[in-house]
C-alpha cells in the first residue's frame, strides 16, 4: 500500500512494520521489569520511538495479553487509582527470543541491501 503525503511524496506504510516491531520492543521492556503502560511509552520514546502515543501502546498491550504473552494485574498507585502492571509469561519470553533472533537476521540483511551503491532503476 502506498501513502502519499501533502507534498506529493510517496511514503511506505509504516503501521505494519511498526506494530510488529513495537510488540517485540514492549516484550523486551516488560521482560526486564514489571511495569505499566505509561512507563512503557516513556521508555519507548526515550529510545527513539518519538511518534508513540498512548493510543498505540494500549491496544498492543491488550493484544499481547490476549495472546498470553504478558500477564496483567492491578496494583495500588501512589498517585491515584490502581495501575495495571504487566509481567512477561513463559510464552512471552519464547516469543521475545524468537523476535530477537529474527530481528538480528532481518536487520543485518536490510542493512546490507540499503548500503548498496549504484544506480537504482525505477
Amino acid at each position: 500500500m502506498m501513502i502519499i503525503n501533502d507534498g506529493g511524496v510517496i511514503l511506505f506504510d509504516k503501521s505494519q512494520l511498526m506494530r510488529g516491531t513495537l510488540e517485540g520492543c514492549i516484550l523486551k521492556i516488560i521482560s526486564l521489569e514489571v511495569t505499566y503502560g505509561y512507563e512503557i511509552m516513556i521508555k519507548l520514546k526515550s529510545y527513539g520511538f518519538d511518534e508513540i502515543q498512548e493510543g498505540t501502546i494500549y491496544p498492543l498491550l491488550v493484544r499481547l495479553e490476549k495472546k498470553e504473552l504478558i500477564y496483567a494485574e492491578f496494583r495500588p498507585s501512589p498517585l491515584g487509582p490502581s495501575r495495571k502492571y504487566y509481567s512477561i509469561t513463559k510464552d512471552g519470553l519464547e516469543m521475545l527470543n524468537s523476535f530477537e533472533a529474527y530481528w538480528n537476521n532481518i536487520s543485518a540483511a536490510v542493512g546490507k541491501i540499503l548500503s548498496l551503491e549504484g544506480k537504482v532503476d525505477g
